[in-house]
């Protein structure tokens, strides 16, 4: 997996994750539901790159 992907991957996942907290905590349910987006979004790529990774061994 390349560095960059992966960091943005992470990156994604924690923002989902602090975005659905941050939700969760001031009642917000749209802020809760983009939260859990950014975090699949972050899997996907992680994901993504798993596959890559895979083909290329």
């Amino acid at each position: 997996m390349s560095g960059t992907e992966k960091t943005t991957a992470h990156a994604e996942q924690a923002k989902g994750k602090a975005k659905e907290t941050m939700g969760r905590t001031v009642g917000n349910e749209r802020m809760t539901a983009e939260g859990r987006a950014d975090q699949a979004k972050g899997n996907a790529r992680h994901a993504k790159e798993d596959i890559k990774d895979a083909f290329r061994h």
